[in-house]
């Protein structure tokens, strides 16, 4: 068994669970607040959130995630012959799927939405209230969840590979 697979794999669940984190803060605590707020400010704010987001440190460790994701979905489908190889590629379609899939078709389109209104319109309060909110939010969790059931799939797999046969 090669170490790079279980170094990979134990960073990937790492980064997962960190990635499942942010998004859990959202889903949590950010958006509740920032709908809290006056709907001005809320939208004003998660624009500037959305415009930022990217320039960071998720940001980055989101795209890289995505690449590799794909990486480890290739390598255990077509060459690891084990049978965690099953979790491992569970795993990186979780993440592909329920965060990566999700964010492009849900949350960044509703992004992009969001950023070409004026905050301080009635129609942002509106599309806040009645769509953006509650559907940002609930597609939100999916990605918490997917980024969680992908960091699990990962540890087993890493425990499954370092077992003697």
């Amino acid at each position: 068994m090669s170490p790079w697979i279980l170094v990979t794999l134990t960073l990937s669940s790492i980064a997962s669970a960190v990635l499942g984190g942010v998004f859990l803060t959202f889903s949590d605590f950010v958006m509740r607040s920032l709908d809290r707020a006056s709907t001005s400010a809320g939208v004003e704010v998660m624009q500037v959130i959305n415009r930022e987001v990217m320039h960071s440190i998720f940001g980055v460790l989101l795209l890289s995630m995505f690449a590799l994701s794909l990486l480890i979905v290739g390598y255990a489908g077509i060459y690891l012959k084990h049978p965690a190889s099953g979790l491992i590629v569970a795993g990186g379609m979780i993440l592909l799927i329920g965060v990566f899939g999700v964010s492009g078709a849900v949350n960044v389109p509703m992004n992009t939405r969001l950023d070409g209104m004026d905050h301080a319109l009635a129609e942002a309060a509106f599309y806040w209230k009645n769509s953006y909110f509650p559907k940002w939010t609930f597609w939100n969790h999916v990605r918490v969840i997917a980024c969680l059931a992908s960091a699990s799939c990962y540890l087993v797999a890493c425990s499954w590979l370092i077992q003697k046969p």
